[in-house]
C-alpha cells in the first residue's frame, strides 16, 4: 500500500436505536428534521439538520431532502441514501460509507473534513480556507463522484479505484494526491504547499501542475512517496514552476509532456512512453528519475496526522451520538 494512501478507517459497528426526531418548520415553510443521537433504517421525508456542536450517527437511513451540518457538528452515516445536497459548515465533519448521495457535497471555509468510502455522490467542493484556523481535508476511497472535485484548501486524497466523472481542480491545497483512481476529465493542481503525487491512475483529459512548492511525483521512484506504478494520461501533461523536485517515471502519455521552469529541473525516466515528445529544460529530457526517497519520513508523518484526525473525529462523533440516545427521526 502506498505510504500516502489513507489508512483504512474503523467501521462504525455500534448498534443504533431507531427513533423519531423533532420536526421544526423551516423558513420556507418546509419541514426540517433535527438529528441529535443515533438512528436506523427509517425514511426522513424532508430535510435533515444536525445542529451546531451536535453529533448524528445513522445506519441505513434514507433522507428524501437536503442535509445540513451546522458549525461544529458531525454526521456519520453508513449504508444510507441521501437524495439531495449536503452542506457541511465550519469545523463540521461528514463521514459517509456505503452511502448514496444524490446531490453535491460542499465543505464550507474552515470545515473540518469530508470522508467518503465506497460511496456515490455528486460534485464535491472544498471551499478556500480564508481566515479560518481549521485545515480541512477531503479523503475519498472507492467512491464514484458524479461531477467535479474542486478544492481550495487542506489535504486532498483520491484513493482505491475512486472515479471522478468530471474534472479535478485544486488550488492552494496542502497536498493533492491521486492513487489507483480514475479522472474522466482534466486534472489541475496549482500552488500546493507540499506537492502532488499521482500513481497507478488514469487521467483522460489534460493535466496541469503549476506553482507547487513541495514537488510533483508522477509514478514511482520519486522523493515524495512509494508506489508500484505510473499512470495513463490521455492528453498533454504540463509540470511547470515547481520547487522541491519533479519526477516522471513509468507513465504512458498520449500527448506531449512539458516540464519547464522547475527547480531543480525535472527528472524524466527513460521508461516513460510519451507520444508527443518532451519539452523540458536541459537535462530534464535525458535524465533518469531519482530512486532516492529522502522525504519519505516527513510525508509519512504528515499522512499519519491526517488519518488520526479523521479517525478521532469519527470516534468522538459516534460516542457523542450514542450518548445522546435515540434520535427523533
Amino acid at each position: 500500500m502506498p505510504i500516502r494512501t489513507v489508512t483504512t478507517l474503523a467501521t462504525v459497528t455500534a448498534a443504533v436505536t431507531v427513533g423519531v426526531l423533532a420536526v421544526a418548520p423551516a423558513a420556507n415553510a418546509g419541514l426540517v428534521t433535527h438529528c441529535i443521537g443515533t438512528g436506523g433504517a427509517v425514511t426522513v421525508p424532508n430535510d435533515l439538520y444536525v445542529p451546531a456542536g451536535e453529533s448524528c450517527a445513522l445506519t441505513g437511513t434514507t433522507v428524501t431532502g437536503n442535509v445540513s451540518v451546522a458549525a461544529g457538528g458531525n454526521l456519520v452515516i453508513t449504508g444510507g441514501h441521501l437524495a439531495g445536497e449536503i452542506k457541511v459548515a465550519g469545523d463540521s465533519y461528514l463521514d459517509a460509507s456505503n452511502t448514496v448521495i444524490g446531490g453535491p457535497v460542499v465543505l464550507a471555509a474552515g470545515g473540518y473534513g469530508v470522508f467518503l468510502k465506497d460511496a456515490q455522490s455528486g460534485a464535491v467542493t472544498v471551499k478556500p480556507k480564508g481566515t479560518s484556523t481549521v485545515d480541512s481535508f477531503l479523503f475519498v476511497e472507492g467512491t464514484t463522484i458524479g461531477g467535479n472535485v474542486t478544492a481550495g484548501a487542506g489535504e486532498v486524497r483520491l484513493d482505491r479505484t475512486t472515479e471522478v466523472e468530471g474534472n479535478v481542480n485544486t488550488t492552494g491545497t496542502y497536498y493533492t494526491d491521486v492513487h489507483d483512481s480514475f479522472v474522466d476529465g482534466t486534472l489541475s493542481v496549482l500552488n500546493s504547499a507540499t506537492g502532488s503525487v499521482v500513481c497507478g491512475s488514469s487521467v483522460r483529459g489534460r493535466a496541469t501542475f503549476a506553482g507547487n512548492l513541495g514537488g510533483v511525483q508522477l509514478g514511482p521512484n520519486g522523493s515524495l512517496d512509494g508506489c508500484a506504478s505510473g499512470g495513463f494520461w490521455g492528453r498533454d501533461v504540463s509540470v511547470t514552476s515547481t520547487t522541491g523536485g519533479v519526477t516522471v517515471d513509468d507513465n504512458i502519455i498520449d500527448g506531449k509532456l512539458t516540464a519547464t521552469g522547475n527547480t531543480p529541473v525535472a527528472q524524466i525516466a527513460a521508461n516513460n512512453r510519451i507520444r508527443g515528445g518532451v519539452v523540458g529544460d536541459p537535462p530534464a529530457a535525458a535524465a533518469a528519475a531519482r530512486s532516492a526517497r529522502a522525504a519519505t519520513g516527513a510525508v509519512e508523518g504528515r499522512d499519519d496526522a491526517g488519518d488520526q484526525r479523521a479517525t478521532a473525529r469519527r470516534s468522538s462523533a459516534v460516542q457523542e451520538a450514542t450518548a445522546a440516545g435515540a434520535a427523533d427521526l
